[in-house]
């Protein structure tokens, strides 16, 4: 997460120096016995509301039986990211995690935490190792959460089938007892009161991700998960015979038809209630029996279940957390901000009043320790005035209590708790403004400082007498930044803000002290007439600010990309000269072809399910554009070098291209053999596995090379790039991404061509001099920007952004298929997987940005010059997306304005690394200064 994302956002959930708050006792899950009271908490994966309780539950018997007979049933309202670990987060410990977690992969705590676990007296659980040491490294007393775990190599996608993941968790449980008979401190734990049995079952997760939620796979998962729940039931019971267990069973995630859970909201956690609506059935010891006198809380999406005779009741997913605590009265996790679900309660009235109480004052400790550490750090602090007269409400409570108004008390606790919640966000974003204040002058400084350094280096209607002309004190402007600074720091270190905030403060100071020094350069430019040139000059200002305005919409809506690329094919050659249209006639066609076909993948559905018919089109597209560049290209290459250039180089070039496309052949081949292997369900064959890893490092290998080898045309430069990557790109795809890639890179290089031919045109006319037909090599000097470069600029954002979505949504890896690397491998391991997806993000923008170097050259204009002009404008996109951002609404619109904010204020790094891949990847190569191409 961007650090300045991350400070708007989040605030810490560890909460030190509070006490324990407990549960009135004794726990309804000791009854008379307290000794051997017990909790049975069962998780499984992966497994949709609709899913299980669509036709009453037809699917699993005996969850059936509990929910019409024995216990209560709803929906637990999940939080995005819909992913696993922020799941059970969010099950055992009660609060929504920060989702930092993800740079560790979800495993490892990035902030200590209290958990149900760790209240416990001891705790076993059994399934993944994804999951369970997270538990076990959180607690006070590593001995005090036991783990049961298969290997990771066993969480195979490609698996015929993954409930044998389930199977052995619950083989396992069985062992657990089955060892007290001959283990005297086994069976005296096991006896004890306030522990927890936790039971992950992957099965699910994996047979959904493999062969997607409404498989046959998925579905009798489904009954083996109800067949293992019965047989722990009977174990337990058998054991304890003292009906003292309480059961639960939750999801910590959906999943989409597509076979995914969500890593972020931007594509699957969007309220779909596939992915953020997830079973609750809780039945024993302290939970409820099924109310059938006033059922209620139905909507559409369950009214088809057949569960009309029964009360639904909802929670949010971290209100299980005080329900478990509750049952087996154990302390409430310190960092829990769920609100104890009542109508699941089998108690008296006043033990519920209690409850709810004691769930009350656990969150306002939260809020009350959050508002001293504020107070301390404020030279005047505006209190959270709804919580003022937090004591008189808090008496109110025991007095409702002491009356027998029980009612009263609970809605009162419960306004108190949403009232505490409201206060610890309040207090978390208290320094927004200060915080936004600075990052914004921060981002208006950059803009500001770079605009002028390119203006002053590198425009050409800016005259020497105007670039010379005397510039700010540097004395004054030095001495006020200290003083800023210093005063600045001295603020920020009484209110204990951490070190970032001092980072954030020196950038607007810097960059503006900067832009005062060029004062008088600044008057400069803005004192005299508006000539022809400003005015043109304001003229593209405008369009290419309008330009950037757009691309903030098109990541809301994709589908303006469409209209955008349509404009530039229809619009743009309408704008050049008459007699460069007619001499350049078939060129210009084509690109408007190319633009009018490649928009329609901003139309297109993300969601992709297999197809390798689409992949093998793709992958011929992409062999029979080479076999016309092995006959093209040479001849263009003849007709644009000098007649002294040895033409015999170019002979080792023809030979790669014909040893790339055998490669590319050869990745068709293992694609396809390899999806027929996977659909027949016999996994991924080591020689495919092995070929595919041998035709990657072999495509990255060729062209850097290559490019040491020799030098080369462009043109030929331009293949190798395009052809290296493309075996790469069609391994990964699983349905039209192939097709993409073609037209996309099809169209980059024709929007190349047509600038370097402008350039000669507009070279001639400018300089006055005949449109020669003499091929020259480019000369070693270089021209300044000009107004129409900023079209340049404009377009290269725009390949950008088709590149974020041409084939799903990058702000969203959930958009893109995990079945894209089963090519590779198979086995669950999220970082292998996520930087594979993620390479195939890239490939594109690594054409993209090859080519602006190329063109760089081309229109021969300085190494930096476009680069800068692009990095120092598009911050005006990452200011729009920073205030954009929001902490309130839907999950949608929450993940998606994070996850815009920061792609785009990421992207000054992210094109600084693909300017240097791009630079690796093109080196020297041979660019004419005059084609001489007669491309019409």
């Amino acid at each position: 997460m961007h650090p300045v994302t991350k400070v708007l956002l989040l605030g810490s959930p560890l909460v030190h120096g509070m006490d324990e708050v407990f549960p009135p006792q004794p726990a309804p899950a000791q009854r008379l016995v307290l000794a051997v009271g017990t909790h049975n908490f069962t998780i499984a994966d992966g497994l949709r509301a609709d899913k299980l309780y669509e036709n009453a539950l037809e699917r699993a018997p005996f969850l059936k039986e509990k929910v019409f007979k024995e216990g209560r049933w709803g929906i637990s309202h999940t939080r995005v990211p819909t992913e696993s670990r922020p799941g059970h987060v969010a099950l055992i410990a009660g609060f929504y995690e920060d989702v930092s977690a993800v740079t560790k992969g979800w495993k490892t705590n990035p902030v200590n935490f209290d958990s149900v676990f760790n209240q416990s007296r001891h705790t076993w659980s059994f399934g993944s190792p994804d999951i369970l040491p997270m538990f076990a490294y959180g607690a006070s007393d590593p001995n005090k959460v036991e783990m049961f775990m298969y290997e990771a190599e066993d969480e195979d996608f490609a698996d015929d089938d993954a409930s044998k993941l389930d199977t052995w968790v619950f083989d396992h449980f069985e062992q657990l007892f089955s060892n007290a008979k001959t283990n005297a401190t086994l069976d005296k734990m096991l006896r004890s009161d306030k522990i927890v049995f936790f039971l992950h079952l992957l099965g699910l997760d994996t047979n959904g991700h493999g062969f997607r939620p409404y498989s046959e796979k998925y579905l009798s998962n489904i009954g083996i998960v109800d067949s293992g729940l019965k047989e722990v039931e009977r174990l337990i019971e058998n054991f304890y015979k003292d009906g003292k267990t309480a059961y639960v069973v939750t999801s910590d995630h959906g999943m989409s038809n597509r076979g995914r859970c969500s890593i972020h909201v931007g594509n699957h956690g969007d309220g779909d209630p596939q992915n953020t609506e997830t079973p609750l059935i809780a039945w024993g010891a302290g939970i409820s029996k099924p109310d059938t006198d006033s059922p209620s809380g139905h909507d559409d999406y369950s009214i088809s279940w057949r569960l009309n005779s029964l009360q639904r009741n909802d929670v949010n997913q971290a209100d299980i957390a005080p329900l478990m605590s509750s049952i087996i009265g154990v302390a409430f996790p310190k960092n829990s901000v769920g609100k104890l679900p009542i109508p699941y309660l089998k108690n008296t009235d006043r033990y519920k009043a209690e409850a709810m109480y004691a769930n009350s004052k656990g969150i306002l400790a939260q809020y009350l320790i959050k508002a001293s550490k504020k107070a301390k750090t404020e030279l005047v602090l505006k209190p959270y005035s709804p919580l003022l007269n937090y004591t008189d409400i808090l008496n109110t409570i025991e007095e409702d209590i002491e009356r027998g108004e029980y009612e009263k008390a609970e809605s009162l606790s419960s306004m108190l708790i949403d009232l505490s919640i409201e206060g610890l966000r309040y207090y978390q974003t208290y320094d927004w403004l200060l915080l936004r204040t600075i990052v914004s002058l921060g981002y208006l400084g950059w803009i500001a400082y770079s605009v002028l350094f390119i203006i002053h280096t590198y425009y050409s209607s800016i005259s020497t007498s105007q670039k010379e002309n005397p510039l700010g004190n540097h004395f004054q402007t030095q001495l006020g930044q200290l003083l800023i600074f210093a005063g600045l720091s001295g603020m920020l270190f009484y209110k204990e803000s951490p070190v970032s905030y001092y980072a954030y403060s020196i950038f607007p100071i810097y960059f503006w002290g900067e832009v005062l020094k060029q004062i008088g350069f600044v008057q400069t430019l803005l004192s005299g007439t508006f000539d022809r040139n400003r005015l043109q000059s304001y003229g593209y200002t405008g369009l290419y600010l309008a330009s950037l305005e757009l691309l903030v919409l098109s990541y809301f809506y994709r589908e303006l990309l469409t209209v955008y690329l349509l404009l530039m094919g229809l619009v743009w050659p309408l704008t050049m000269k008459v007699e460069f249209r007619n001499r350049h006639i078939h060129l210009i066609n084509f690109w408007r072809l190319l633009s009018a076909t490649t928009c329609v993948f901003t139309l297109l559905p993300v969601e992709l399910e297999e197809n390798i018919t689409l992949i093998l089109f793709g992958g011929y597209f992409i062999i029979a554009s080479a076999l016309v560049a092995l006959l093209v290209v040479p001849r263009y290459i003849n007709a644009s070098l000098p007649f002294d250039y040895d033409k015999k180089a170019s002979a080792s070039q023809l030979k790669i291209v014909w040893f790339q496309i055998l490669i590319i052949l050869t990745s068709l081949i293992v694609t396809y053999h390899t999806s027929k292997s996977l659909e027949a369900k016999k996994g991924l064959p080591v020689v495919n596995a092995v070929t595919s890893w041998i035709i990657l490092a072999s495509s990255i290998l060729i062209p850097i090379f290559d490019r040491v080898s020799q030098k080369q045309h462009y043109l030929y430069r331009v293949v190798i790039i395009y052809l290296s990557f493309a075996p790469i790109f069609i391994l990964l795809s699983v349905s039209y991404e192939t097709l993409f890639y073609f037209f996309y890179s099809m169209t980059v290089f024709t929007w190349l061509m047509i600038e370097q031919q402008l350039f000669f045109y507009d070279t001639k006319e400018f300089n006055g001099v005949a449109y020669t037909e003499v091929p020259t090599l480019a000369e070693a000097k270089n021209r300044t920007l000009r107004p129409t470069d900023m079209r340049i600029a404009s377009f290269f954002l725009f390949f950008i952004n088709m590149a974020f979505f041409g084939t799903g949504n990058m702000a969203s890896l959930a958009s893109f298929t995990i079945s894209s690397v089963y090519r590779f491998t198979t086995l669950f391991n999220p970082f292998l997987m996520a930087a594979l997806i993620i390479l195939k993000l890239l490939i594109p923008f690594f054409l993209l940005s090859s080519t602006l170097s190329l063109l760089s050259r081309c229109l021969e204009l300085p190494p930096f010059s476009l680069f800068l002009l692009v990095l120092s404008t598009t911050d005006i996109m990452t200011l729009n997306f920073f205030f954009l951002v929001t902490d309130s609404g839907s999950w949608l619109e929450i993940g998606t304005t994070i996850s815009h904010f920061v792609m785009s204020s990421s992207f000054i790094v992210f094109q600084i690394l693909l300017f240097s891949a791009s630079h690796l990847l093109v080196g020297g190569v041979l660019i004419p200064k005059k084609s001489g191409l007669k491309l019409e």
